[in-house]
């Protein structure tokens, strides 16, 4: 609906959508923590450490690649390369102020993450019911290999309630890398640029040890859960009603076909692996 919405009209609040539906995404991937078991996150968060870690590697270095070979603007480049990498828009607002980019280069970048967004968010469970991926298969490769937070949560909710939990567990694990890659590139840069750090990951930590070790609340913990869903219902729908015509000719064509070339050999290449049993929980 939100796509819909967006390639018909124009939005009269387009940049309050953008920051309302950031904090929405924060408020509800909180309530979410509200209906996992903290041990099971230690547990999906340990064994997916290496693999995020070989794949955001991979992610970047190839998106360097791609970005050279396309004579795609070095600034642009990155900042798709990066939000491929790790947790699309988000990385993206965090990395940008370093790296010093203009206007034009997040719109573009933001841009490109979006559209792949919403192909994902539908085509991943179409795709992993085709190939009669398990729950656990499915949340891991949608984590690895679908750029937002968003987009993972939405993709992996409609594949069942264990894809959720491994999804959503292992994107936080791997939104966590901002911290490093921001860092690193403040001192490759010499960048003074304030480092914004995800604190809705330790709210979201903080919400499961309550579910898992505060039984006093347990009526609230579903309620809560439920409102988190009906938050990112919202905020899908103000992500899509945020896409348009006038988008699609901002990120130009060099970039998008950097972005979706790298998504592609990302998301077939995690898939291979998890299918073949090389990447697993």
């Amino acid at each position: 609906m939100g796509l819909i919405y967006g390639f018909a009209f124009v939005h009269p609040y387009h940049l309050d959508a953008k920051k309302l539906s950031k904090l929405l995404l924060q408020a509800s991937v909180v309530g979410l923590g509200f209906g996992m078991d903290l041990n099971q996150i230690v547990r999906v968060g340990r064994s997916g450490f290496l693999y995020t870690a070989g794949s955001i590697s991979f992610a970047l270095v190839l998106g360097w690649g791609l970005g050279r070979l396309l004579h795609v603007e070095k600034g642009v480049s990155f900042l798709i390369a990066t939000g491929t990498a790790i947790c699309g828009g988000s990385a993206i607002a965090a990395v940008a102020p370093i790296t010093n980019a203009t206007e034009e280069e997040i719109a573009v970048s933001l841009g490109t993450v979006f559209l792949l967004n919403s192909v994902a968010l539908l085509a991943f469970p179409a795709i992993g019911s085709a190939l009669h991926l398990t729950q656990t298969q499915f949340g891991l490769w949608a984590a690895l290999a679908i750029h937002d937070t968003s987009s993972v949560v939405g993709a992996a909710a409609k594949y069942g309630a264990l894809a959720l939990g491994v999804g959503t567990t292992v994107k936080l694990a791997r939104a966590l890398w901002i911290v490093p890659l921001s860092v690193g590139t403040a001192l490759v840069r010499k960048s003074k640029a304030r480092i914004h750090w995800p604190w809705f990951i330790l709210f979201f930590c903080l919400a499961a040890v309550a579910n898992t070790y505060m039984p006093v609340f347990q009526s609230a913990y579903p309620e809560l859960k439920h409102l988190g869903i009906i938050g990112l219902t919202v905020t899908l729908f103000l992500i899509g009603s945020g896409l348009s015509m006038k988008t699609v000719r901002e990120v130009g064509v060099r970039p998008l076909v950097q972005g979706i070339v790298l998504w592609i050999v990302v998301a077939t290449g995690s898939l291979a692996l998890i299918r073949c049993g090389w990447i697993a929980l």
